[in-house]
């Protein structure tokens, strides 16, 4: 069934820039380890970012047609997150369709396929995040829908959910409690800036680790 929704509900400003100050990897272990997309979706190149409410969009295999339509809908500081049906073998997704992003005001574009046009792309600066590149391009003839739920990298993504990605790749926010997340995450990263600080001074407290593998049964010996 193709079906278009125009609107819905995205998440304030300030939710997403409270939540654009840490990785992804600190907001998947802060939440649980959850909403970590699957590991093949990446950036084009290194030092990419992204943080934004999700419009979605689910295309045909080897179809961009809907791509457009979602673009056409979006609004400034939106990512695009594509069900691309996990196909790493054709590019629906290319230097010109970022520069339409760029022009829309979106801050970046997920997809579960290839995008190619990698050294415009690169050269763009749009922030990119897929299954790698491939020349081979798609039809556009095939209707789909727009902000319905989809299911990129093994993970359900609504419209308006926060989707953040760096070079480890993208994670989805699951809490809706946001300055939950946010204290979680800001706890997380005190507690490991402090273990690092010990670490460059030589000092590992390694005592808590000691009594685990003893209770497992470990046993050390000269």
């Amino acid at each position: 069934m193709a079906h278009v929704i125009r609107n819905f509900q995205r998440p304030s400003k300030a939710d997403v820039e409270a939540i654009s100050k840490f990785s992804p990897a600190t907001i998947h272990e802060a939440q649980g380890k959850l909403g970590a997309l699957d590991y093949r979706i990446k950036p084009i190149k290194p030092g990419l970012k992204i943080c934004g409410p999700a419009i979605t969009s689910k295309c045909h295999i080897g179809d961009n047609l809907m791509i457009f339509e979602a673009i056409n809908l979006a609004k400034p500081g939106d990512v695009l997150v594509i069900d691309g049906g996990d196909n790493p073998n054709q590019g629906g997704f290319g230097d010109v369709l970022a520069a339409a992003c760029i022009g829309k005001g979106i801050v970046g574009f997920v997809v579960s396929a290839a995008v190619r046009d990698g050294k415009g792309l690169r050269e763009i600066g749009f922030p990119v995040f897929s299954l790698g590149l491939c020349m081979k391009g798609t039809s556009k003839d095939t209707l789909g829908t727009i902000n319905h739920p989809v299911v990129v990298g093994g993970e359900l993504i609504s419209p308006g959910d926060i989707v953040c990605g760096d070079d480890d790749g993208v994670v989805v926010v699951r809490e809706s409690d946001i300055p939950k997340l946010v204290k979680a995450c800001r706890e997380r990263d005190d507690h490991e800036n402090h273990m690092m600080e010990l670490h460059r001074q030589g000092k590992m407290d390694i005592e808590d680790r000691y009594e685990m593998m003893r209770s497992k049964g470990c046993v050390w010996a000269d």
